[in-house]
């Protein structure tokens, strides 16, 4: 029987060693180039173990992300994803079963949510389009094979790099900085396939408060 298209996809075969908080930074920051994500969620109990559900703004983000990431090699998983068998119910059902854990979570998170919305209207976890930041003018050199970042939040981590850049033709790999969470390099076959992630990705937001700052890197 197909399931019909909705807002929420479901995933599983999710790698399930990996915390939950890492989880969902990492889940948001892929999901997220497809548009804007309202929610994510994703647990530990036994049932929901190895799944997790990506809640879309707009249907046309969620059949998107579906297409493009069917089998994506997620923490060394092939993700298998389908759009969830009810619409944004399943989570209130979800959330509902767990709530009580929860509220102080909630609480929380809806106290930094309110201060993100507040510095930031645009929507989170977009790269930069039509309300572009003139911020984002960004100073650049010559074309290079090899990415500069900067601006990138403290959890930023290589998977999740690695994740948003191994979408483009040509990646090859991300290199961190050891003892400077905020840069990285990200090395590609040549210029030209450099500098179409470089547009792409530019002013990309892992989070609500870091615009991703990318130039190509010295020669």
């Amino acid at each position: 029987m197909d399931i019909r298209p909705n807002h929420t996809i479901y995933i599983n075969n999710v790698n399930d060693k990996i915390k939950k908080d890492e989880l969902k930074r990492s889940l948001y920051a892929l999901f997220s180039q497809f548009g804007q994500v309202m929610d994510i969620v994703a647990m530990k109990t036994m049932k929901m173990r190895g799944q997790a559900f990506v809640v879309f703004k707009e249907l046309a983000s969620s059949t998107n992300a579906l297409r493009q990431l069917q089998g994506f090699p997620f923490y060394n998983k092939p993700m298998r994803i389908q759009y969830a068998k009810t619409d944004s119910e399943v989570i209130s059902k979800i959330r509902g079963t767990f709530g009580d854990k929860d509220k102080k979570k909630d609480r929380k998170k809806k106290a930094q949510d309110q201060v993100a919305n507040v510095a930031k209207k645009p929507a989170l976890g977009s790269a930069n389009t039509n309300n572009a930041p003139t911020t984002m003018q960004v100073p650049d050199n010559p074309p290079n094979y090899i990415l500069f970042l900067n601006n990138l939040p403290e959890e930023t981590n290589e998977m999740m790099l690695s994740m948003l850049f191994n979408q483009f033709p040509g990646f090859k790999e991300v290199r961190l900085v050891p003892g400077k969470h905020d840069i990285s390099f990200v090395e590609f076959e040549s210029e030209g396939q450099a500098g179409v992630a470089k547009d792409a990705l530019q002013g990309f937001r892992i989070t609500a408060q870091c615009a991703m700052k990318i130039t190509y890197a010295k020669k």
